[in-house]
């Protein structure tokens, strides 16, 4: 066995391991990183990244298809083909590229890296079974970042027809007809790139409306739009299983059983923090439900042992990740730093894109404040019309009192780009004046996040 020393050893390469990694070593920090898998985790290799290249194609590919047929742009083309196969494997080259990326980028900071599976032996103390042998590794500081899983149903396990969202990223056609178990994030992202791709998508939910942690107001325009390319959606119904001969989904609504067609089924019905297999058990760390409890500093209940990322529970993004990773590594430097975070932006890359950040109207009356709120529509944003984008709005939440904004939200088709600007908006602390009052380039997008503080305020210019 090979023994190593170092100061700090990372568990996970995703983004938040990652970026912990780099950090620590421009900080002059001895550091391991070890992963099983290839560097970037779940969000570079079969997560945000891929996914949002096969949403790309989808929606390139139904641009095609519309300029097929007749269109307002005078545009016309002959109708389009698909091979789903090229379409992977240019995805496929883009995570090569980012993951090949993210090695460069470490050893630059003079981190190493160990691809194998870790095992704590102790709160200072791991193993590592890698291709090579086994490895040791001691270390004065460790950080789990070990990120996490999709749940699986225990009555339709993953496999053969019965596949995951990364199972549905490698797929080499677009299934005839593919249901969908879950109207999340997840499940309509997919749903909707695959419904461009031409399959019959059906997505079954067991609550009463999509998309459940945004608000009904952001969710409306996305439930239009799947109306519109012929997505059905069942909501208020559960998954049973698969019929016998493999060949459907079974689901139960109102007491009746009914099958659906489906050559895939895409079970998308969240994910949970990976706690198991790395020797969880061998610690003495405390739990917050299914997750690992952390404070401030993304400390644990031992000393030395840090966690961050999806493993320390919701909201599970990349971004809080990162951040987390950022922070930790100058902690371990001696820098005085906490998690003091007025709001991270969630985003839905559904058709339209939905933003959250901060808080909707309603948690923000919940947490006890008086709001003024109001929205302002892209159908009165001369570039959206330009764009053929007019479906969605932004939305601002402020108190009532002193104008100072509680959240920002919006939905629109492109609207994911707002969200630098909806982040920086409520970390910096602004009140609606101050948005009101900062010049917005002409014509964009963003211009709808000025007069909506405008139109909160009262006084809205082109509404």
């Amino acid at each position: 066995m090979t023994d190593l020393t170092t100061k700090l050893l990372i568990i996970g390469g995703g983004p938040g391991g990652y970026v912990c990694g780099i950090r620590a070593g421009q900080l002059g920090i001895d550091t391991i990183v070890v992963d099983a898998e290839a560097l970037g985790g779940t969000c570079l290799n079969v997560g945000c990244i891929p996914s949002k290249a096969i949403i790309h194609a989808a929606d390139e590919f139904e641009k095609s298809t519309h300029f097929a047929n007749s269109s307002v742009l005078g545009i016309s083309a002959g109708k389009p083909s698909l091979d789903l196969s090229k379409t992977v494997a240019w995805k496929d080259g883009i995570v090569k590229r980012l993951t090949t990326g993210v090695g460069g980028l470490l050893k630059k900071s003079k981190v190493k890296t160990i691809k194998g599976w870790a095992s704590f032996v102790d709160g200072k103390t791991v193993d590592v079974k890698t291709a090579e042998g086994a490895t040791r590794i001691r270390a004065e500081n460790v950080v789990i970042a070990t990120g996490s899983v999709p749940v699986e149903l225990p009555f339709m396990k993953f496999g053969g027809n019965v596949i995951s969202s990364t199972g549905a990223l490698a797929l080499n056609a677009p299934p005839k007809n593919f249901a969908i178990v879950g109207a999340g994030y997840i499940g309509l992202e997919l749903g909707i790139a695959f419904a461009k791709f031409g399959s019959k998508v059906t997505v079954v939910e067991a609550m009463d409306r999509i998309l459940p942690t945004y608000d009904a107001e952001l969710t409306k325009p996305v439930a239009k739009r799947l109306k519109d390319l012929g997505v059905t959606v069942i909501l208020g119904a559960k998954a049973k299983g698969l019929s016998k001969d493999g060949k459907a989904l079974e689901i139960e609504q109102n007491g009746k059983t009914e099958a659906i067609a489906a050559d895939k089924v895409l079970v998308t019905v969240g994910r949970k923090p990976l706690t198991e297999g790395w020797g969880h058990d061998k610690l003495a760390l405390d739990m917050d439900g299914r997750h690992l409890k952390i404070n401030d500093r993304c400390e644990t209940s031992m000393r030395g042992i840090y966690a961050i990322g999806d493993v320390t529970g919701e909201p599970m993004l990349a971004h809080r990740a990162m951040a987390q990773g950022e922070m930790v590594a100058e902690i371990i430097a001696g820098h005085n730093r906490r998690w003091d975070k007025a709001a991270i932006a969630a985003i839905c890359f559904t058709d339209p894109e939905i933003i959250s950040c901060g808080l909707s109207p309603d948690e923000a009356k919940a947490a006890g404040h008086k709001i003024k709120t109001a929205n302002f529509p892209f159908s009165a944003n001369g570039r959206a019309m330009t764009m053929e984008a007019e479906e969605g709005f932004v939305r601002v939440v402020a108190r009532e009192d002193n104008h100072l904004l509680l959240g920002l939200q919006a939905v629109g088709r492109g609207a994911s780009e707002l969200s630098a600007a909806f982040g920086l908006a409520l970390e910096m602390g602004a009140r609606l004046e101050d948005v009101a009052g900062t010049i917005h380039a002409h014509p964009t997008q963003g211009e709808a996040l000025q007069e909506a503080a405008l139109r909160t305020l009262g006084h809205a210019l082109h509404i």
